[in-house]
């Protein structure tokens, strides 16, 4: 009894466990959940701002605003495709880690751009656009080689993957259509097709265990022998023309034009 009551204890023990394991593990994907919209929500509202400020205030501050939507809009599409397909690709691996390094320095750019957006002197910050043009350039040129490298790789393997795709297919295709495939001795699915004895040409007979014919109707009589005889007495062969019988008189159909035939008296 007392094994039996440890028993469901443990077992109550384990239930609890597993549902505070769960409901921890609930709570922690649904702060994850949060936490993207939050971000992506966060995003959108600084690139409007952006554009917004892009259009509406032209000068330093409308350059500043352009220079970081410029950073951001290529940062954002290299992590999309690095991350995209690294599950796909491992060597992607090795991209990942240079982008989050190249991502250190376009997050060290954006906040400068975002603190000389504060600036009051727009002397200071005209002075120092040139640099940071540099910059940027600099960085999104090193973002775009990474993305379009991914972006060729796969496209390299997709490419790959579907002329070995349609090779199968015409394997396949050609197996089933059989029936139409040419005799071709270089066709490694060609059915093998049994050897056929070649047929003597007019006036030439073939002499069995010799692979030359022999010329001329005498050759061919001196060689024949009660054997071709018998092989010819069963009928004759497609070669000979057919016989023709005669028609018995007495068989044949008679018409109401035709005289009755005249008898003569034979006797004497």
């Amino acid at each position: 009894m007392e094994a039996a009551a440890a028993i469901v204890g443990l077992l109550f023990v384990l239930f609890v466990l597993a549902g505070v394991f769960v409901t921890v593990k609930a709570v922690k994907a649904a702060k994850r959940g949060v936490d993207r919209t939050v971000a992506h929500a966060r995003r959108t509202v600084e690139d409007t701002t952006l554009r917004a400020r892009q259009l509406a205030q032209p000068g330093v501050v409308g350059e500043l605003a352009q220079l970081r939507l410029s950073l951001r809009t290529s940062m954002r599409a290299t992590q999309e495709v690095l991350y995209g397909g690294s599950p796909d690709d491992a060597s992607l691996s090795e991209a990942i880690g240079l982008f989050e390094r190249l991502s250190a320095h376009g997050h060290e750019l954006d906040d400068e751009l975002k603190r000389l957006e504060r600036e009051p002197d727009r002397a200071t910050i005209g002075a120092r656009l040139p640099d940071l043009r540099e910059r940027l350039e600099r960085i999104t040129h090193s973002a775009e080689s990474l993305r379009w490298a991914a972006r060729d790789r796969a496209r390299k393997f997709a490419d790959d993957d579907l002329a070995s795709l349609s090779d199968q297919i015409d394997v396949e295709s050609g197996a089933l259509r059989h029936w139409t495939r040419v005799e071709d001795a270089t066709d490694p699915l060609r059915d093998p097709v049994p050897s056929r004895p070649e047929s003597a040409g007019p006036g030439e007979t073939k002499v069995p265990g010799r692979g030359q014919p022999t010329d001329g109707p005498a050759r061919s009589g001196a060689t024949a022998g009660p054997t071709d005889a018998a092989a010819r007495s069963w009928g004759p062969t497609p070669e000979d023309p057919p016989a023709i019988t005669a028609r018995d008189p007495r068989t044949q159909p008679s018409y109401p034009w035709q005289k009755a035939p005249r008898t003569e008296d034979t006797t004497t």
